[in-house]
Protein backbone atom coordinates (compact mmCIF):
# COMPACT_ATOMS: atom_id res chain seq x y z
CA UNK A 1 0.00 0.00 0.00
CA UNK A 2 1.34 3.28 0.03
CA UNK A 3 1.54 5.41 2.39
CA UNK A 4 1.39 8.97 1.16
CA UNK A 5 2.34 12.33 3.36
CA UNK A 6 1.71 15.77 3.17
CA UNK A 7 4.02 18.23 4.46
CA UNK A 8 2.42 21.55 5.03
CA UNK A 9 2.75 24.85 7.33
CA UNK A 10 1.71 28.49 8.27
CA UNK A 11 1.34 30.90 11.08
CA UNK A 12 -0.44 29.27 13.93
CA UNK A 13 -2.50 31.50 16.70
CA UNK A 14 -0.34 30.09 19.62
CA UNK A 15 2.79 28.27 19.69
CA UNK A 16 1.24 25.65 21.45
CA UNK A 17 -2.00 24.74 19.44
CA UNK A 18 -2.86 23.88 15.60
CA UNK A 19 -5.01 26.67 14.60
CA UNK A 20 -3.70 28.43 11.85
CA UNK A 21 -4.33 31.89 11.34
CA UNK A 22 -4.71 32.56 7.98
CA UNK A 23 -5.71 29.28 5.87
CA UNK A 24 -5.29 31.03 2.05
CA UNK A 25 -1.62 31.50 2.93
CA UNK A 26 -0.76 27.77 4.29
CA UNK A 27 2.24 27.08 2.38
CA UNK A 28 1.61 23.28 0.71
CA UNK A 29 5.17 22.20 0.63
CA UNK A 30 4.20 18.95 -0.97
CA UNK A 31 3.27 15.41 -1.22
CA UNK A 32 5.73 12.15 -0.20
CA UNK A 33 5.86 8.92 -1.01
CA UNK A 34 7.32 7.49 2.57
CA UNK A 35 7.15 9.36 5.57
CA UNK A 36 11.25 9.37 5.69
CA UNK A 37 11.40 12.20 2.37
CA UNK A 38 8.28 14.10 4.23
CA UNK A 39 10.12 14.14 6.91
CA UNK A 40 13.37 15.64 5.54
CA UNK A 41 11.05 18.48 3.75
CA UNK A 42 9.30 19.08 6.84
CA UNK A 43 12.91 19.25 8.37
CA UNK A 44 14.09 21.93 6.29
CA UNK A 45 10.85 23.93 6.59
CA UNK A 46 10.75 24.13 10.27
CA UNK A 47 14.75 24.65 10.15
CA UNK A 48 14.86 27.30 7.67
CA UNK A 49 11.60 29.32 9.79
CA UNK A 50 13.09 27.93 13.88
CA UNK A 51 12.87 31.87 15.10
CA UNK A 52 9.91 32.25 14.50
CA UNK A 53 7.71 30.61 17.17
CA UNK A 54 4.62 31.31 15.37
CA UNK A 55 5.74 29.63 11.89
CA UNK A 56 4.92 25.43 11.75
CA UNK A 57 5.24 22.56 9.92
CA UNK A 58 3.62 19.36 10.26
CA UNK A 59 3.76 16.03 8.39
CA UNK A 60 0.37 15.00 7.44
CA UNK A 61 0.00 11.03 6.98
CA UNK A 62 -2.58 10.99 3.90
CA UNK A 63 -2.64 7.25 3.74
CA UNK A 64 -4.89 7.28 7.20
CA UNK A 65 -7.61 9.74 5.97
CA UNK A 66 -7.75 8.44 2.92
CA UNK A 67 -8.10 4.55 4.33
CA UNK A 68 -9.10 4.76 8.14
CA UNK A 69 -9.95 1.28 8.29
CA UNK A 70 -6.72 -0.30 7.89
CA UNK A 71 -5.08 1.99 10.51
CA UNK A 72 -7.66 1.56 13.23
CA UNK A 73 -6.00 0.83 16.78
CA UNK A 74 -7.00 -2.72 17.98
Amino acid sequence: MQKLHLVMGGRVKDPQHLEFTDLNAIDLVGVYPDYASAEDAWRSCAQRTVDDAEMRYVVVHLHRLLEPALHKPE
